[in-house]
């Protein structure tokens, strides 16, 4: 926000003259700024969309699935997958409706609507993906207690051996703990670090508009 600082130097030096000048040009860098962040949301959402699209087609969960004697999960995991991959497309859709909105817009009350609308949708999206990577998890610890015989093996191995099961539950505890940190800390430095830029031009905007 340097330059944002340094116009806003500039508007003190000069008085009340050239104040609604200076408003004009502050908002249209903010506008700028904001309709960019925005942008970027969206161009980081599709390339998240890619990632794990090429991570699904290069490992196939249907073949682990029939190596457990259990093809009939592969209906419902795909039907989970269809559905998980179109409420994500909604998500890209809205990203790209909120950056079609900030980009056009002119007046400075809905720019700060649409900022607002735009930090709301975020939040839903990563608040969506923590939720979906936690059933994941859940799911497939079930499914591999439940049916891995390599599981069965291990279950078996340490039954009765109490240090052994803690120990167990203590690394799965530990794994999952580590997925799910690893994947709030990419969306908290990523898509969090694009929020406070944006919460940085929300509050310069209620400057102007007020």
């Amino acid at each position: 926000m340097k330059e944002l600082d340094l116009l806003k130097k500039d508007w003190q030096k000069n008085g009340n003259s050239f104040e609604q000048i200076s408003e004009t040009e502050i908002y249209t860098m903010l506008h700028k700024k904001s309709s960019s962040i925005v942008k970027w949301i969206l161009i980081i959402s599709i390339l998240e969309v890619v990632l794990w699209t090429t991570i699904g087609l290069l490992y196939n969960s249907d073949d682990q699935l029939i190596s457990m004697h259990h093809e009939e999960w592969i209906g419902y995991y795909g039907i989970l997958n269809y559905i998980n991959f179109g409420i994500i497309l909604i998500f890209i859709y809205l990203f790209y409706k909120n950056y079609k909105a900030i980009s056009t817009t002119v007046a400075t009350e809905q720019l700060m609507r649409d900022i607002l609308k735009t930090r709301r949708t975020v939040k839903q999206y990563v608040g969506y993906n923590l939720a979906m990577l936690g059933l994941s998890l859940i799911l497939g610890f079930i499914l591999a207690f439940s049916y891995s015989p390599e599981v069965k093996v291990l279950m078996e191995k340490i039954a009765g051996h109490d240090k052994l099961i803690a120990l167990t539950v203590l690394v799965i505890i530990l794994l999952s703990a580590l997925i799910f940190g690893s994947f709030w800390l990419f969306y908290r430095l990523i898509y969090g670090t694009l929020l406070r830029r944006l919460n940085a031009n929300y509050k310069e905007l209620q400057k102007i508009d007020f």
